[in-house]
């Protein structure tokens, strides 16, 4: 399901696509106009590039908000979200005066009634085709998918929103039919034409809140990606920096990248090694005829070797990144992690229990950690305990110097999790599965909960399909078998991503996939806390402040 895979979330995306709004392109030879609101420009970006548009003879992709000239002599392509805006955007390409020869209509999902009269109103002499071809989430990666909707997380636990929060979970459930309408049809496809279709094929919907694990949004993680989105500026998935020469420079980090693929689940450790080994190998397969390699020499052979330079240019990108995790790493993270893996785990590295979590807390208290990393400390202290007393809970504010920002730790209670001690049957921690004999890195003990709620389920899905009685190969297993799709309510982590691949990747036959309104990363987590208890115009106020 990596890049390259032919059945990943972005290419079951791009097949549906092509099914409907490509295959409607080809019946007609001439050239075309693509025009799309801001959901269905990152959606088409997820999935396809721009020469795979050319090559469907679509010519021009336009905003569907922006200003526009008339071409009347081309046939113009609406893919959108059945939103008002958009129709009203729409009518006006046609009222008084059409833009276009024609328009070839395509919705994200179900068009209000009320919107399609109106279209069909104002301009249906000129809608050549008006379908809905239900894809309104997001493929982020093969085996995760978003609804593009950070904005959720307030909808859904702010007490000052809930009017919203059934309208929000709604948007969502729809959202979240049309993946798994989409996986499914592709299931049925694959079950067309695989020779090992005997038997059913299950897959599994599981819905569960943010508040279920914590602890795995705040810890410092030290797999690649998530360190990186952790510790790094990287916004819209770029990745700005500095190369040796101080030009500025920036890369994207997705799916295209296959080293960016192959090391992004890899602990830092790994990736560190790994990098500056590649760089060398390339260099030695180019060396010159006398072995010597020079900067000088390295610039003359990129400028002959285009495949050359971009192997180079892709390493040397990583390496920078990796370099840049590392500084972070030795600076702070580092000392911070033993501590964060001792109150997440409730265990030391040798296996013995936590038994006084304060001793634990108290050296990153007196140490000149950021606020933010001493918070992210205190908050794993409290869930270690399941929640502490509200004396307790004073003095580590006092102490943290957020008296003026308690909210980053209050707020945790519109989740569910317990911040003032309770007794409370329902606030007791379930078992967790014991992984020590799985432990490689002291500073990377723990385990996402969701992993072991995908493993247990998967059990169930090897169990089904053990009864089968055709045996299949690993990959046609996975193609035609189960899959369990995990939607986590209020965001999930890269480390959560992460282990939906290494599910996969050990059972073989079942496929995992998860998604969210949005991924988030410890920084996003705690600001979107802290607002919780604000009301709307405040964290209307707040907002305009932070893009001023």
């Amino acid at each position: 399901m990596a890049a390259g895979s032919d059945h990943g979330l972005n290419r079951i995306v791009w097949k549906r696509i092509k099914d409907t709004i490509i295959t409607d392109c080809r019946k007609s030879e001439v050239w075309k106009i693509l025009i799309l609101d801001p959901f269905t420009t990152k959606l088409l970006s997820s999935c396809c590039k721009m020469s795979d548009l050319m090559s469907e003879k679509i010519t021009i992709v336009e905003d569907l908000y922006k200003s526009r000239e008339p071409v009347l002599e081309m046939k113009a392509i609406y893919f959108m979200t059945p939103t008002a805006k958009c129709v009203e955007a729409l009518i006006a390409d046609f009222k008084p005066k059409p833009k276009y020869k024609a328009a070839y209509v395509y919705f994200t999902d179900y068009c209000p009634d009320e919107l399609f009269n109106n279209m069909k109103l104002y301009c249906a002499k000129y809608i050549r085709v008006c379908k809905e071809i239900n894809i309104s989430f997001m493929p982020q990666e093969a085996q995760v998918f978003t609804c593009d909707n950070p904005e959720a997380f307030q909808s859904i636990y702010s007490p000052h929103c809930q009017d919203k929060k059934k309208k929000t979970l709604e948007t969502l459930a729809d959202q979240l039919v049309t993946l798994c309408d989409s996986v499914s049809k592709l299931i049925t496809h694959l079950l067309c034409i695989s020779p090992y279709s005997q038997g059913k094929t299950q897959a599994q919907l599981l819905i569960v809140e943010r508040g279920f694990d914590p602890v795995s949004p705040i810890l410092h993680e030290l797999t690649y990606q998530a360190m990186a989105y952790d510790l790094i500026d990287i916004q819209s998935d770029t990745y700005k920096y500095k190369s040796k020469d101080g030009a500025e420079k920036q890369a994207l980090l997705n799916e295209d990248d296959m080293l960016w693929v192959k090391l992004r689940h890899k602990h830092i450790a790994e990736v560190s090694e790994q990098i500056p080994k590649m760089v060398k190998e390339i260099s030695a397969n180019k060396k010159q005829p006398d072995g010597k390699i020079t900067i000088s020499n390295l610039a003359q052979m990129m400028k002959k070797m285009p495949s050359f330079r971009k192997q180079l240019t892709e390493k040397t990108v990583h390496l920078q990144l990796a370099e840049d995790c590392m500084k972070h790493f030795s600076n702070n993270v580092e000392k911070l992690c033993k501590a964060e893996q001792d109150l997440a785990v409730g265990l030391d590295v040798d296996g013995q229990k936590v038994k006084d979590p304060m001793r634990t807390l108290l050296p990153v208290l007196l140490h000149p950690y950021s606020t933010h990393d001493k918070i992210r400390a205190v908050l794993l202290y409290i869930f270690s305990l399941n929640g502490t007393t509200d004396e307790n809970l004073s003095k580590l504010i006092q102490h943290v110097k957020i008296e003026d920002q308690r909210e980053f730790i209050l707020n945790w209670k519109e989740l569910g999790v317990p911040i003032i001690t309770s007794s409370s049957i329902f606030n007791r921690k379930p078992p967790r599965r014991d992984r020590s004999q799985e432990e490689k890195y002291n500073l990377s003990r723990w385990t996402p909960v969701i992993k072991d709620v995908m493993e247990v389920s998967e059990t169930s899905a090897l169990l089904h399909s053990a009864r089968q009685k055709h045996k299949a190969s690993a990959q046609d297993e996975r193609r035609t078998g189960s899959r369990l799709i995990i939607f986590v309510i209020g965001g999930i982590t890269y480390s959560e991503m992460r282990s939906a691949y290494e599910v996969t990747q050990a059972v073989k036959s079942c496929e995992v996939i998860i998604g969210s309104s949005h991924i988030l990363t410890p920084t996003s987590l705690l600001d979107d806390i802290k607002v919780l208890s604000k009301g709307p115009m405040e964290v209307f106020t707040i907002d305009e402040r932070s893009n001023a």
